[in-house]
């Protein structure tokens, strides 16, 4: 079975950092690209950032280029998403998501294998 689980989330200010996890289990993390969604009240899940299996490539939406960092540890089978000069409108639902198709990364989520229930992110102003 399955499982992504997520956390790292809360409540800060507008400005500070904060680094979410998402740790895989009842799958071969070393073959799947990884990526992180968000779902802000009401909208549906858009795209933040994906990491090849490797680690080696990466791509971010830009609404968080040079904001955020995605990285993994295939030894500890986990994703990391770090978050700095944090913004309001970054407030949402963080998801964590796991693709076995390796030619490319995907930025829909119909790209995506597995999912992870999200941690809830809540910047104030």
């Amino acid at each position: 079975q399955v499982q992504l689980v997520e956390s790292g989330g809360g409540l800060v200010q507008a400005g500070d950092s904060l680094r979410l996890s998402c740790t895989a289990s009842g799958l071969a993390f070393n073959n799947y690209n990884m990526g992180w969604f968000r779902a802000p009240l009401g909208v549906d899940r858009e795209f933040v950032a994906a990491i090849a299996w490797s680690g080696d490539v990466t791509t971010y939406d830009d609404s968080v280029k040079g904001r955020f960092t995605i990285s993994r540890d295939n030894d500890r089978n986990t994703v990391y998403l770090q978050m700095s000069s944090l913004k309001p409108e970054d407030t949402a639902i963080y998801y964590c998501a796991a693709d076995e198709t390796l030619e490319r990364l995907h930025y829909s989520i119909f790209g995506y294998d597995y999912w992870g229930q999200g941690t809830q992110v809540t910047v104030s102003s």
